[in-house]
């Protein structure tokens, strides 16, 4: 079998990445930061005329009709450009929710007890009970509580404490109370069941895998062009073997990805938001060490990616319930009674794909 990308594949991929790069370069980027990471309704419209968010629905329906591979690409180049938003939301809501499809409405998600993103900017909002929008959806956002992320383009809001008419129950963070390290409880159901679930973990990985592959090319450009002690810093050994680590981190967690896309199986897209997490994670802590003093100051952008790579990690499979349902997988055991595992239908009807 061939599973190099065809040559419509590679242009939709190149075509998505010329778009951001005009219409979200580092200046709207930089602008979106000191808005505080309020969207940009403009912006949104043009991912919606390009079919970013009906990608996957069928032709006869509006959309483009590709499947899972092809959103995982323009996902990668997502998460490359650090794109704001509750991108995958959004994506998934295309069909459910009127004008997700084009851009004209802006959906997040309420998964669990997590801090929910971009509430302040939705026009709905998926929950366990279905979407809520119009009055619930003003309820639901008067009774939830602003708190402080760690990605100055996502900002946060807690669920409502108390159950809101047609919204879903309690809220329980994790100690410590970092917005996005919140925790799961059984008081409110997860946005997405069955099939969705794993998709979502999926997109959500590419957008890791394009971050992760950003940094890497970062670090490299740094380490050609910064001068030390009469050459160029990737002459050194050490910087050498940083930047080799951050391509052997991406590639794999490449080959998982796209795998996955392929596939739809569960452990697989498991698996491949493991390794993602953990490169996009990873390859921006190296990528700020390799830019040295600089890559600590507000003005580099090393640190967005840093901050958006952690947040990404506790959406969607976290690396704990990753792993529970890949060591599942493995001991052919069923997920354990309450885990994130035990969400949705069997595993032989909760695969993804195209």
């Amino acid at each position: 079998m061939d599973f190099q990308h065809s040559d419509d594949q590679r242009a939709l991929r190149s075509g998505m990445r010329d778009l951001l790069g005009a219409v979200f370069d580092r200046d709207r980027m930089r602008a979106a930061v000191e808005r505080g990471g309020a969207l940009d309704r403009a912006l949104w419209r043009e991912l919606g005329a390009a079919g970013f968010f009906a990608l996957r629905l069928p032709e006869e329906d509006g959309g483009v009709g590709l499947g899972l591979p092809e959103a995982v690409l323009l996902f990668e180049e997502a998460g490359r450009a650090l794109l704001p938003g509750p991108l995958v939301a959004t994506h998934l809501a295309a069909g459910r929710v009127k004008g997700a499809a084009e851009g004209a409405a802006v959906v997040t998600a309420a998964d669990g007890d997590r801090p929910v993103a971009h509430l302040a900017d939705a026009d709905a909002v998926l929950t366990g009970g279905g979407p809520l929008d119009g009055e619930a959806l003003r309820a639901f956002v008067a009774a939830a509580r602003p708190v402080r992320s760690m990605d100055p383009l996502t900002p946060l809001h807690l669920p409502p404490p108390e159950p809101v008419a047609g919204g879903p129950g309690r809220v329980a963070v994790a100690p410590g109370g970092v917005a996005g390290r919140a925790v799961s409880a059984p008081g409110r159901a997860p946005a997405y069941a069955g099939r969705l679930r794993y998709e979502a973990a999926l997109l959500s990985a590419a957008e890791q895998l394009g971050s992760a592959a950003r940094t890497t090319d970062m670090a490299v450009q740094h380490a050609r062009e910064r001068q030390q002690f009469g050459a160029p810093i990737g002459s050194f050994q050490a910087v050498k073997h940083l930047c080799a680590d951050m391509l052997a981190r991406t590639e794999p967690a490449r080959a998982a990805v796209y795998a996955a896309a392929v596939t739809g199986d569960p452990l697989e897209i498991a698996a491949a938001k493991l390794l993602a997490d953990e490169a996009a994670v990873r390859n921006a802590r190296d990528c700020l060490q390799i830019h040295g003093g600089m890559g600590f100051t507000w003005e580099a952008d090393v640190h967005l990616h840093l901050k958006r790579a952690w947040l990404r990690g506790a959406t969607g499979l976290t690396e704990a319930e990753a792993e529970e349902e890949l060591a599942a997988g493995l001991g052919g055991a069923p997920p354990r009674s309450g885990s994130s595992a035990a969400y949705g239908p069997g595993r032989s009807q909760a695969g993804g794909g195209a």
